[in-house]
């Protein structure tokens, strides 16, 4: 954080909202925008206005897929091949690096914070080895942006959920110590049980009134059939709303007609997606998850752990990569990238389009940029010279 960062405002001024004409932004005492036009500084405490200086502004970035409980920031890396032997790895190498800790934390999130992503929902491990340990760190490092920053919890088994007696109790003692959403990993790939883990994942969320959000790596016709199972016990459940799909790689796999006919089941349901924006794959179809009424967000990822020595933090780089991997150049689709990134996306941290959009009554969430619009902040990714959190300066 900055030398100021924490320090309220009140007034934003001389900023173009999505590009649009200069104006002001006044904030109220409660981090939520209060008025959009012009205001006279002069009424204010000068401590508490920034000078946009007709800098671009955006919704502050949703980061809806990342792992900060194990980054290896500043570390040495080696990894192995292969799912399996990468859990492997990390298992053996967590604790020399100590992962999960409240340093390693706060170092990843520190660089997602400079890179204007204000609200965040991270898996973080839960196993046999570390227990709850990872819920504790990452909510220690959070709770340094006093709020300013939002960090959700997903509870995450790593390591499989049937495969290891006893990780089941534990995502049910995640859920009962505050964590929003609780997580699983390749039903038929890593548990080779897709009925079961299903059943068990979400009926536990049933149970606790929590989210459920499942990494699915498994390709083609064996994922999209875990993605109808899940669908499935999505509406028998009543859990509409509060379940995800996460990397879903079978979806972009699938015949345009097959695809087509499990986002309506999806969108009907109440799935949603997140993407990172995999090299070397398909990318998910984003119009037809739009036409389909199926959510979509973007995330990160993990940000140089233990499975990749890659990744800055910057959560609009993941868009610019989906948005030329998809080919995407129209202005328009352009822009959809970068409303995914901020006020579409804001679904993955419970929040409604309008509550983190610049529009009065949201909140002050934002950051500007040296762009003259949104299509050019996202092609050209240009540094991020004020961050604001829930009214608070984060960076500047």
């Amino acid at each position: 954080m900055s030398t100021d960062a924490l320090r309220p405002v009140r007034l934003v001024r001389d900023i173009r909202p999505w590009g649009g004409e200069r104006t002001d932004l006044l904030i109220g005492t409660d981090g939520r925008i209060e008025r959009i036009g012009a205001v006279d500084p002069t009424e204010l405490d000068p401590a508490q206005v920034v000078d946009g200086r007709g800098l671009l502004a955006l919704p502050g970035l949703v980061n809806a897929h990342a792992h900060v409980d194990k980054s290896w920031w500043g570390q040495s890396y080696g990894g192995e091949g292969g799912t399996e032997g990468r859990i492997r790895h990390e298992r053996a190498r967590r604790d020399e690096l100590g992962i999960p800790g409240v340093r390693p934390t706060a170092a990843v999130l520190a660089e997602m914070v400079a890179h204007g992503t204000t609200a965040i929902r991270s898996h973080v491990d839960v196993d046999l080895g570390v227990g709850l340990r990872g819920l504790e760190a990452v909510r220690e490092a959070a709770a340094a942006y006093d709020g300013a920053l939002d960090v959700q919890i997903v509870a995450f088994p790593q390591d499989g959920v049937l495969r290891r007696p006893g990780v089941l109790d534990l995502l049910r003692d995640a859920a009962r110590a505050g964590a929003e959403h609780i997580g699983g990993l390749d039903p038929a790939g890593i548990d080779r049980d897709p009925v079961g883990q299903i059943d068990a994942i979400l009926g536990l969320a049933a149970e606790e009134g929590v989210g459920v959000d499942i990494h699915l790596h498994d390709p083609a016709e064996l994922g999209a059939f875990q993605v109808e199972l899940i669908v499935e016990r999505t509406a028998d459940l009543g859990l509409g709303g509060r379940v995800t799909i996460a990397h879903g790689f079978a979806i972009a796999q699938l015949p345009e007609g097959p695809r087509r006919e499990l986002l309506a089941r999806m969108g009907e349901a109440g799935v949603s997606m997140t993407t990172v924006a995999p090299l070397r794959l398909p990318q998910l179809p984003l119009g037809e998850l739009d036409a389909a009424g199926v959510p979509v967000g973007f995330g990160t990822d993990g940000i140089r752990d233990l499975w990749s020595p890659y990744g800055t933090g910057d959560t609009m780089g993941i868009g610019w990569q989906f948005a030329r991997a998809s080919s995407l150049a129209r202005d328009e689709d352009l822009t959809r990238v970068v409303r995914g990134l901020t006020s579409a996306g804001a679904w993955a941290v419970g929040r409604t389009e309008a509550e983190h959009d610049l529009v009065v009554g949201g909140r002050a969430d934002l950051v500007l940029l040296d762009a003259e619009n949104p299509m050019d902040a996202l092609v050209r990714a240009p540094a991020r010279e004020v961050v604001i959190g829930a009214g608070r300066v984060l960076v500047g």
